[in-house]
């Protein structure tokens, strides 16, 4: 049987005239009042039931969690807390839920509790908020690209090759692992026997390919899943997340860093416009959470204020040479309150100082550019002091490193240098040298872990809590 879903029941459109609702119980009240949920909204719709109008034993069904379907009238409601409800005259169970043991109880629940229940932590208000910006999100980042002229690429996610240099792969492979794998004559796996011929892995990027395509397409960008077999067990860290990666011919590092910005503007403000009841519950969740810590811990902006002071505001560029300056000079550096010191130029920048930078000194988001070229990839394009590569980050309050991007080395001779100097195998890269070889030219792109995207939009601490199902060490539940 066809039915309106609640979202536009709750528009008015319909009223006084009949209108059938399906969706799961969220309370019933007195024998009488249902709060119903179909996930299309944060709001529930009131389901009125007349006192003794149905049997008993379908009233002892409506229990949280049951899926039902309601068929009466839709009219303007006479009690507190919501503007339309629907008088019923026809209730029908369509999935029963043990009140014993359904663990999603219409009361306050921890977030590791529902962490470990994942497969039904959707049932609950926050978390229907969080996922509905997660979609919006997602729609916004193909709408950005698409209305932009950029074209939507697919690369692989088995590849031979190791994008990031790191080696924290996951590897992909049909041989037996107890021991019976074909031998070479050394006693090393013999991996032309595998399925693909050489040894492979879940991918850490799409980048490499997706740069191929740029130098045929113009404007590309890939919005995939990506890999990383890393040990980290923190609130940050996943071991399957979402990148978005653009790639772009003829564009340099300046270029790419307008493109970066513009990009995460429009996507927040397309939530922030799309989202409002959404972002308002989880506005408030915030707040509630932040009670709890000292004064001095506490944000000094909203949610919706954070998200709005990111559209309001310029981002600030600064070179990393620059920022190291900082650094060294801060209090928390010469206080030694850092866990990692900042003493010499060159070092690997942290969270802790990323945070510091945003958050402290420039109360901004910021983009640092022109890295040292020992502590970022192979593939970024080389200064002319040579020391420095045309790298950029950009930092974002509470979150530290939310974008990764740089001008990529276009000549073919330099990248051949540092492909040597590293010990990548130019035999493995052939194809990638291709494009160096034949009608190189200036190109830029960048990566951003989804996740953290919406992390910030949404204000969540942990990033296990907004993504579906998260894959971290020790964990690959549901």
């Amino acid at each position: 049987m066809k039915h309106t879903k609640i979202i536009d029941l709750l528009s008015g459109n319909l009223l006084l005239q009949e209108v059938t609702a399906k969706g799961w119980v969220r309370t019933f009240r007195n024998n009488q009042f249902i709060a119903l949920n179909d996930g299309s909204t944060l709001q529930n719709i009131q389901c009125v039931l007349e006192l003794d109008a149905f049997p008993e034993e379908t009233i002892k069904r409506v229990t949280t969690g049951a899926a039902i379907m309601v068929q009466g009238v839709l009219v303007e409601s006479q009690g507190k807390g919501q503007k339309y409800e629907i008088q019923v005259f026809n209730l029908e169970i369509l999935g029963d839920s043990d009140p014993e043991k359904y663990p999603i109880q219409p009361k306050k629940h921890s977030l590791e509790f529902l962490r470990e229940n994942a497969h039904l932590r959707i049932r609950t208000n926050m978390f229907g908020a969080i996922m509905r910006i997660r979609s919006t999100l997602a729609y916004a980042v193909h709408k950005y690209f698409q209305d932009n002229g950029f074209f939507y690429v697919n690369t692989p996610i088995i590849t031979g090759s190791d994008a990031e240099g790191a080696g924290e792969m996951f590897q992909v492979t049909s041989l037996p692992i107890d021991g019976s794998a074909p031998r070479n004559e050394d006693g090393s796996i013999n991996y032309k026997e595998d399925f693909f011929g050489k040894p492979t892995n879940l991918t850490v990027s799409g980048q490499l390919e997706g740069e191929t395509y740029a130098m045929g397409l113009g404007s590309i960008y890939t919005f995939g899943p990506t890999f990383r077999a890393e040990n980290s067990n923190t609130s940050r860290h996943l071991a399957e997340f979402w990148m978005i990666e653009p790639e772009i011919a003829f564009l340099d590092l300046d270029g790419n860093m307008d493109l970066a910005e513009d990009f995460i503007k429009f996507v927040i403000k397309y939530t922030l416009e799309k989202c409002e009841d959404d972002l308002k519950l989880l506005e408030q969740r915030l707040l509630d959470e932040e009670k709890s810590k000292p004064q001095a811990e506490r944000s000094e902006m909203s949610l919706i204020d954070k998200l709005r002071f990111v559209l309001d505001n310029n981002f600030k560029r600064v070179s990393y040479t620059e920022a190291i300056d900082i650094l060294k000079n801060s209090k928390p550096n010469k206080n030694k309150k850092f866990q990692y010191l900042i003493d010499e130029w060159g070092a690997d920048l942290q969270s802790e100082h990323e945070r510091y930078l945003v958050e402290k000194h420039f109360k901004c988001p910021v983009i640092l550019f022109d890295y040292p070229a020992k502590i970022k990839a192979f593939y970024m394009r080389l200064n002319k002091d040579e020391k420095t590569v045309r790298a950029m980050d950009i930092l974002f309050p509470g979150i530290g490193e939310i974008v990764g991007g740089s001008q990529r080395e276009e000549r073919y001779d330099v990248l051949v240098e540092k492909m040597k100097a590293l010990n990548i195998p130019e035999e493995e890269m052939w194809w990638y040298l291709d494009t160096r070889r034949f009608g190189s030219c200036v190109h830029s792109g960048f990566g951003l872990g989804f996740e953290r995207l919406v992390l910030f939009v949404t204000g969540m601490t942990n990033i296990r809590d907004v993504i579906p199902f998260p894959r971290y060490p020790q964990n690959a539940e549901f």
